[in-house]
């Protein structure tokens, strides 16, 4: 039997699949919070990967929502929380060089008082 292609079929298939894609930034935000050297190679990962993921997942769960307030709402979710993610990494990183931690200026090198992940454990 063929699969018959419909329009909510379609919906459906490009909803999964923008939901999937915002889990794998999320992922790659962790693994960057996790990875990178500094506290603001961190932020910079966490924050744009992290905004980008859930900017699909609200795309696919538009998508998926037949309602009009429930699809305003996730869209005012979502730049609410655009907004906020911008604001504290900016927040944190002014704080920490007025705090005196140094980005790492040359390839391989470190920080005074910032270690990478996983070390010191």
């Amino acid at each position: 039997m063929p699969i018959e292609l419909t329009v909510t079929l379609v919906m459906e298939v490009v909803s999964g699949l923008l939901i999937v894609a915002g889990c794998l930034f999320f992922l790659a935000g962790t693994v960057g919070l996790l990875r990178f050297p500094d506290l603001y190679c961190r932020l910079h990962a966490l924050t744009k990967a992290d905004t980008l993921g859930l900017g699909l997942i609200v795309a696919g769960l538009v998508i998926r929502n037949p309602a009009w307030p429930a699809r305003v709402q996730l869209v005012l979710i979502w730049m609410l929380a655009l907004s906020a993610a911008a604001t504290v990494c900016h927040l944190l990183a002014r704080s920490s060089l007025a705090a005196g931690i140094e980005p790492i200026r040359e390839p391989g090198g470190a920080s005074a008082g910032v270690t990478p992940a996983g070390e010191g454990r």
